[in-house]
């Protein structure tokens, strides 16, 4: 099975659920221990990014810890407006 990079599945999953897939930039930031994805998306899609009462972007995070889980790092998503 091909080795896919955190980064590059939040970028697909991000540009999945948005208007404007052209727009998604995703920013990794690694301190050690954690690993910090900034998030970035149109004004017109940070709705959809987030979901209703936060549901959307909760399940990227869960994805992402169970992930970090696997590779024993803290995963974390900033979503930037």
């Amino acid at each position: 099975m091909e080795q896919i990079e955190v980064k590059d599945l939040v970028l697909k999953i991000a540009q999945t659920l948005v208007d404007h897939p052209e727009q998604v930039t995703v920013n990794e930031i690694d301190s050690g221990n954690t690993v910090m994805y900034e998030l970035t998306v149109s004004k017109d899609d940070i709705g959809k990014i987030i979901g209703k009462q936060g549901r959307t972007a909760n399940a990227i995070r869960i994805i992402l810890s169970a992930i970090g889980g696997q590779i024993q790092k803290r995963l974390v998503l900033e979503i930037i407006e």
